[in-house]
């Protein structure tokens, strides 16, 4: 059948198009090839190990496999409601993670506006070594420093009230003081390396602007309030929707190098739990169902918050 000359001139658009997108494709050729490592690392340990989260609506036996274990639909999310200790170790979960983005996350925020008004740039360089530095430990190291300053007998910090004539805490093994323990060596551990991005923000920032502020009289606190925190509200806004997507994962090992049998009550949260008892158990699908409840909501915060964002600021991830 003959073509028309409109339908030869829109196939002749499509070839045009397919061969400058091959053309392009070759041309940043190197650049495809450097991004081929960082693709499979996400394909093997990101997107292929989602397929295993199908056990969470299943009875999984690890001999039957995923084809031969039962379906039980939302079972194991019904137990998990019915669980007498799920709400408390939700409980536990949600003020953690309150207080980590009520206090640790504007904490880089006001460390890097501190910073950036150091003239000495030695003196500035020392101190900016010495936040970075703690991101390196682990938190067994971590843990291990905190028993020294907490602990109720040989601590520094119990040496300190007892020299001033004040009762001896136990911090790690009283249930009041193990939330603000963990959120406190969070804040500790990870405030200076997160002032490293809004730093470098704040090198973005055009000079003539402060210079500009100065010949209009504005001191710095003016300067800062007006030219620096309104240039990092976009990087703000990032990491903030960024933080609320891990709203409830703020890692394992970060809690439990600070449980015992003493404070595990108030202590415990959904990663220990997962731990302890779909490891330890081998309640697989039950935790494996927890592990997609906290990701729902995860994504949840993130939908909301980023709308919010892009209403409020214009400013969004997508």
């Amino acid at each position: 059948m003959a073509l028309t000359g409109t339908q030869s001139q829109t196939m002749t658009k499509a070839n045009t198009k397919e061969v400058s997108i091959l053309r392009y494709i070759w041309k940043m050729r190197t650049l495809y090839w450097m991004s081929v490592p960082g693709i499979l690392y996400f394909l093997v340990f990101k997107y292929i190990p989602l397929g295993g989260s199908v056990i969470a609506f299943q009875d999984y036996n690890i001999f039957k496999g995923f084809w031969g274990s039962e379906w039980v639909g939302l079972d194991n999310y019904v137990k998990m409601v019915q669980y007498d200790e799920f709400l408390p170790i939700l409980k536990n979960t949600l003020m953690i993670a309150g207080f980590d983005l009520l206090f640790a996350f504007p904490a880089p925020i006001i460390i890097a506006l501190l910073l950036n008004e150091v003239r000495s740039m030695m003196y500035k360089r020392v101190l900016q070594t010495v936040v970075y530095m703690p991101h390196f430990l682990s938190w067994v190291i971590i843990s291990g420093i905190a028993l020294a300053l907490l602990s109720q007998e040989h601590g520094l910090i119990n040496h300190g009230l007892a020299a001033l004539g004040l009762d001896r805490l136990f911090f790690l093994g009283e249930e009041q003081y193990v939330k603000g323990v963990i959120v406190g060596a969070g804040l500790w551990r990870d405030t200076g390396w997160g002032t490293i991005i809004y730093l470098a923000a704040i090198t973005g920032i055009n000079p003539d602007l402060y210079e500009a502020a100065e010949m209009d009289g504005a001191n710095r606190w003016r300067q800062t309030t007006a030219i620096t925190l309104p240039a990092l509200l976009p990087t703000i806004t990032i990491l903030f929707l960024m933080q609320i997507g891990h709203f409830l994962d703020f890692g394992f090992e970060r809690v439990f190098v600070f449980l015992n049998s003493l404070n595990q009550a108030s202590g415990d949260t959904l990663d220990t739990y997962i731990y302890r008892v779909g490891l330890l158990q081998q309640q697989y699908s039950y935790t494996t169902a927890i592990g997609l409840f906290k990701s729902l909501v995860g994504l949840i915060l993130l939908l909301l918050g980023n709308t919010l964002s892009k209403k409020a600021t214009g400013e969004g991830l997508f």
